[in-house]
């Protein structure tokens, strides 16, 4: 059993083991059980009744927060064609081959989201196995290789985020940082239960959720529930 320190098992104290909180009680739970000195993130982990090794049981899919993720992130715009449109929408950085090229030669990762448009993911492509292991790699399915290169970095400005099943049936999402008040968290993770349950699979049989918790960065778990738990 890993040893806690004396910080973590006071915040532990605070918290019924034995209860499941609403989001209204969990969230300022959560603050006052926070480790850190530093305003860290607030995330919530589902464990879902299905099997995503069926294609038919997969949860995938992307949104944005009602009030944004609290995370600065650095938009690359890799296109020919849309160069002022994505600069006007504020990605940080704007070009062509000559940004996979840096990236390849210089192992530059100066970025956080990467936008691409159809046309170039032909290049884009050949860095797969640099982009995919640090989830950079652009997908029509998470809204980054598109024409609308405008609203694209307007989402992922906003605090655009993605949820996905892991093989466990786990799903962990940061849903804002400790410094916002607490009705805009609530409204985040009521957003973000709301999308998973009407992502429930038709074929999904019994309880969806098996469990669901809240916790700050290195903080203890409080279980919780919401009004569309089933």
């Amino acid at each position: 059993m890993k040893k806690r320190g004396k910080k973590y098992n006071a915040a532990l104290a605070l918290i019924d083991q034995e209860k499941i909180y609403t989001i209204e009680e969990a969230i300022p739970l959560a603050k006052q059980t926070n480790v850190v000195s530093f305003d860290g993130t607030l995330d919530v982990s589902f464990n879902l009744n299905v099997d995503p090794r069926h294609a038919d049981q997969q949860i995938r899919g992307t949104m944005v927060l009602p009030h944004g993720t609290g995370k600065t992130v650095r938009v690359l715009v890799i296109t020919n064609s849309k160069l002022e449109e994505a600069k006007a929408a504020g990605a940080d950085f704007v070009g062509g081959d000559e940004l996979l090229d840096k990236i390849q030669k210089e192992n530059w990762f100066e970025f956080d989201t990467m936008i691409a448009t159809p046309d170039m993911m032909g290049s884009v492509g050949k860095l797969g196995r640099v982009l995919g292991p640090k989830g950079l790699m652009p997908n029509p399915k998470s809204g980054t290789v598109t024409n609308d290169v405008a609203k694209a970095v307007e989402d992922a400005k906003a605090g655009k985020i993605e949820y996905r099943l892991d093989k466990e049936a786990n799903m962990h999402i940061s849903f804002g940082r400790l410094s916002f008040p607490d009705e805009h968290l609530a409204a985040n993770l009521h957003a973000i239960c709301d999308r998973i349950s009407k992502a429930r699979p038709s074929v999904a049989k019994g309880t969806y959720f098996k469990n669901a918790v809240i916790h700050t960065t290195m903080g203890p778990s409080i279980k919780i529930t919401f009004p569309s738990r089933s």
